[in-house]
């Protein structure tokens, strides 16, 4: 559905809409494709008007294991695309802030970098008792502007979000859950998540589309404040001896 890339699969449940993050065979990890396929599904969702209700979850064994390592590297070296990237990356922020249909997380395993990002811009998360969050932007030596500190703040406590964002550290289940980054952990994210949606769904359309864009508004607030700050300070960034340094050892690793 919704032309997008094969890295992205929405298919239709009645009014739900189940969206997979599609690359299994690397763990859901971004790459051009699959980060341009997220910037385009949120409108193009919002502007179904069949569609009441949408479930987020991963192929495989993992959410996203954040970003490919080569598209990393390519963005290092390619101004173009990541100037493409980086917009991008600001249409995913608010496309899923102003989305009208509600973004259940069903979190079946790890979720980093952009995969962390989009469980904390869902509107209920559900998460596997294994799985864990994790943002290692600054592990890698870059800014996270799409990433766990633009929205972590209004979820927890501020030094929380720092602890976590400035060391890149994983944030198990449970803990997500105490530190109100999750709603639940589960043994079938999957599962949970779609009953939820169901429930969502003998709601009054109006009443759970408006109530919804009433919350996001402070969302949306706090995220245009800080988000043309994040995307320079992010292409400044991936400019950096320190990023070119640590994605040579990790491509490296990977060979």
């Amino acid at each position: 559905m919704y032309d997008l890339p094969e890295e992205i699969h929405v298919e239709a449940d009645g009014p739900i809409r189940i969206v997979t993050l599609n690359r299994p065979d690397a763990l859901n990890a971004v790459n051009d494709d699959l980060h341009t396929g997220l910037a385009r599904l949120w409108p193009r969702l919002s502007d179904d008007r069949a569609a009441r209700v949408a479930v987020l979850t991963g192929a495989g064994k993992a959410f996203s294991a954040g970003g490919d390592f080569a598209y990393l590297a390519e963005l290092g070296r390619d101004a173009d695309l990541r100037a493409e990237t980086i917009a991008h990356g600001r249409d995913i922020v608010l496309g899923m802030a102003r989305c009208r249909v509600p973004v259940i997380a069903a979190v079946n395993g790890p979720a980093v970098g952009l995969g962390c990002s989009l469980v904390a811009l869902s509107d209920v998360a559900y998460i596997a008792e294994t799985a864990y969050l994790k943002d290692p932007h600054v592990q890698v030596g870059l800014v996270a502007a799409d990433g766990g500190p633009l929205t972590w703040p209004l979820h927890t406590s501020l030094l929380l979000a720092k602890e976590y964002a400035l060391t890149g550290a994983r944030i198990p289940a449970e803990r997500a859950r105490e530190m109100g980054l999750v709603n639940h952990v589960v043994a079938d994210p999957r599962t949970e998540a779609l009953a939820c949606a169901k429930r969502i769904l003998e709601l009054p359309r109006q009443a759970v589309e408006s109530t919804k864009r009433l919350l996001n508004l402070h969302l949306e607030r706090a995220v245009l404040a800080t988000l043309d700050y994040a995307t320079t300070a992010e292409d400044l960034s991936f400019q950096t001896e320190d990023f070119r340094a640590v994605i040579t050892a990790l491509t490296a690793d990977r060979n």
